[in-house]
């Protein structure tokens, strides 16, 4: 299997991992109307992936074809599980493996992963060797946070970028600030500098506060990124990426309505039963707003309890706002 990430052409542009946002059903309604360069999967740990428990996660792991190419991101601090989940996700046919070193959720840091690797390099270290010798034909990449509570680039990047990983993803702040400051973007010049020196062949892609692709595009080229990840921008918005094989769609009111229903029933026909259909319920924050009604028909949608209902509000709401574009 090739590593893929040597064929892309820069700057590219990356669909971010966020948990219980793209699941096997967005990322499918994204790739139908406009497919980013590179598709994640939403972060799912490999100890679980290792336990009789394994059957829910591996819901996690669906894809299409159509998602080509996609990349596993897993978590753990346990080489010996990232080794079997590794193997795993090759024989499920991934294109590549991505490892958690940046999510400040408090369970998994517990754990001892997720942004807790910031502090623990050495089992960093060891997980990603654990990834490549668990599954020796795909690329393996990382997705961390600058720092922990500072900027510590200086120390804890060269400790990934000595490993050999195909890309790095550099989130433009530290654990401490989540995301409650700005990303600063100048920080993945640092980053870039010590590549240039330590792992010419390790691409760099750079993550935090991106509004659309124009800003992706300004970005990249501003900062040296080879590749942007862009995460909030995609909610409501499955037409974020249409812009990089064509022109960029701008959705109708009547489109954005009639996709958030496909959506749904996506979501209930892929994940229902499994997933808690609550979780659709951000989506709809996002998909109806700025528009004449928008308030009234997002409290209805809240209100729903399936797909049929959300069908049923959003087609009462067209036939009594037929100007609406």
């Amino acid at each position: 299997m090739s590593n893929f990430w040597k064929n892309l052409e820069k700057p590219f542009f990356v669909l971010a991992p966020m948990a219980d946002v793209t699941d096997a059903a967005f990322r499918r309604i994204i790739a139908k109307y406009g497919a980013p360069d590179v598709f994640w999967t939403e972060f799912v740990s490999a100890d679980g992936l290792c336990s009789p428990g394994r059957k829910v996660l591996l819901l996690d792991l669906e894809f299409s074809r159509k998602e080509r190419p996609i990349v596993a991101q897993l978590f753990t601090a346990h080489p010996d599980k990232m080794r079997e989940a590794a193997a795993l996700c090759q024989k499920l046919g991934f294109d590549g493996i991505d490892i958690n070193m940046g999510c400040p959720d408090r369970s998994i840091e517990k754990q001892g992963a997720g942004a807790a690797m910031i502090k623990t390099p050495k089992i960093a270290r060891a997980v990603i060797r654990a990834a490549r010798e668990g599954a020796p034909k795909l690329p393996i990449s990382v997705k961390t946070r600058i720092g922990w509570s500072k900027n510590e680039i200086a120390t804890w990047i060269p400790e990934i970028l000595e490993e050999g990983v195909s890309a790095l993803t550099i989130h433009c702040r530290t654990r401490k600030e989540l995301s409650l400051v700005p990303a600063r973007w100048e920080h993945v010049r640092e980053v870039v500098a010590l590549r240039d020196r330590l792992a010419p062949d390790t691409l760099v892609i750079g993550n935090g506060d991106v509004r659309d692709l124009l800003d992706a595009r300004e970005k990249a080229r501003e900062y040296g990124a080879d590749g942007v990840m862009l995460g909030r921008a995609i909610f409501g918005n499955p037409w974020l990426f249409s812009g990089l094989h064509g022109e960029q769609i701008v959705p109708t009111v009547r489109e954005k309505l009639e996709v958030c229903v496909e959506h749904t029933k996506l979501f209930e026909k892929l994940l229902g039963g499994i997933k808690n259909f609550a979780i659709m319920k951000k989506h709809y924050k996002a998909y109806v707003n700025g528009f004449d009604g928008a308030k009234e028909l997002r409290i209805h949608l809240m209100e729903c309890e399936n797909a049929k209902e959300v069908g049923k509000r959003v087609k009462e709401f067209l036939k009594t706002h037929k100007g609406l574009e």
